[in-house]
């Protein structure tokens, strides 16, 4: 509970961003009108049926694909586990995947599974910023490799990956691509009529709509096999759709397309600030991968060794909202793995605080934050010493 008169600040917008009130308005009127279900030929079910149609159409708008090469998931593990899941049931004779050791512990935890199986993952490494070198993976890439799967931009930090570089190598070596977008799209620009991508996973919940909604691009020629059998999504994820959570997600997208490059710049700028004030006011502070291309609302910053739990739980009694690492990795005192990759000394990590900024945020945000680290931070230092 934040302090009385706290006013509250949410900056943890790559855990889940604050419900757009257009995503609201369209899932309450989806809702008013009563649901149908989209595979019933009766006037509800049709009318359900348009409302699913407009949300494919919104969605693949977002990322340049065509309606029919999306098919809708619960979530972006989903996602991400079909594409893998659905690829090596397509792709029997081939028992290898190429990884980044930095990936999102959806996409790590299934493969450490599948290690236990008999398949064998390559984790490429990353440098100290958390960059990825194509030749990596190239070099990674045999005549087993089944699949090559990788995030576009890091949830923890913002770094971003080459992935148009190296879509253009997994297609020369003819070796499926997929992609976890899960945090780039809405967020940077996305075309996939110009990219040779076979898979990409977006979700919901971080672009303003609410959780229980995502996707995955599948290219049209391209073919993997389901999780969930049925007829629904093109007969590649069996189950009635969440038609609310689906409505909502595609207001989100056509919302994010809307003005995706104004509010990239607006983001940008807050960004900006909130790193310019942190190292002048602290400048033992660290940003980490603060060399590499990253999306414009995140910054994951150490402060010196100061304990990152004490500043997180700090700015929270204050009403400000942050993340200590990712928040699918909270509740244990372990290091980021991403950090770890990129080299980060364990007690730099643990300190880490990871700052994402979304739609809502202001400047007055910013200045709320830079107004309260430096107590909190002596507060925090006073105790170490």
């Amino acid at each position: 509970m934040s302090e009385k008169g706290a006013a509250h600040v949410y900056l943890d917008n790559n855990a889940t961003g604050v419900v757009a009130r257009e995503c609201l308005e369209a899932m309450l009127a989806c809702l008013r009108s009563g649901i149908g279900n989209p595979s019933s030929a009766h006037a509800a079910g049709m009318r359900a049926k348009g409302l699913l149609h407009e949300a494919r159409a919104e969605v693949a708008g977002l990322v340049g694909a065509r309606p029919q090469e999306i098919v809708f998931t619960s979530s972006g593990t989903e996602a991400n586990h079909t594409a893998i899941l659905g690829t090596l049931a397509a792709r029997a004779g081939r028992r290898h995947i190429v990884a980044s050791a930095v990936e999102h512990p959806s996409t790590l935890m299934l493969l450490r599974h599948l290690e236990e199986t008999g398949i064998a993952v390559t984790y490429l490494p990353v440098d100290s910023e958390g960059r990825l070198a194509v030749g990596a993976v190239r070099d990674a890439i045999t005549q087993d490799t089944a699949l090559v799967t990788l995030m576009w931009a890091n949830n923890e930090t913002g770094v971003l990956f080459p992935i148009p570089e190296i879509a253009e190598t997994t297609h020369a070596l003819a070796v499926p691509l997929h992609v976890d977008a899960v945090q780039a799209a809405g967020r940077i620009p996305i075309d996939l009529e110009q990219l040779p991508i076979e898979m990409l996973s977006l979700s919901g919940h971080k672009l303003h709509a609410p959780p229980g909604a995502a996707a995955l691009f599948v290219r049209k020629a391209f073919r993997i096999a389901p999780l969930l059998w049925g007829h629904q999504e093109h007969r590649m994820r069996g189950g009635t759709e969440n038609l609310p959570a689906i409505v909502g997600f595609g207001s989100a997208c056509a919302l994010a397309q809307e003005d995706l490059e104004v509010e990239a710049l607006r983001i940008g700028r807050l960004r900006a600030d909130l790193e310019r004030g942190i190292v002048e006011r602290f400048p033992a502070a660290r940003i980490h991968g603060v060399q590499a291309p990253r999306l414009p609302n995140t910054s994951n910053i150490s402060f010196g060794t100061l304990d990152g739990e004490r500043i997180m739980a700090a700015l929270d009694r204050r009403g400000v909202a942050v993340s200590l690492g990712a928040a699918c990795a909270a509740g244990g005192m372990d290091p980021s793995h991403v950090l770890t990759a990129m080299g980060v000394d364990r007690r730099v990590a643990l300190g880490a605080i990871r700052f994402s900024f979304g739609r809502y945020n202001s400047e007055a945000c910013v200045g709320r934050v830079l107004a309260l680290l430096p107590e909190i931070l002596g507060e925090v230092a006073a105790r170490a010493a």
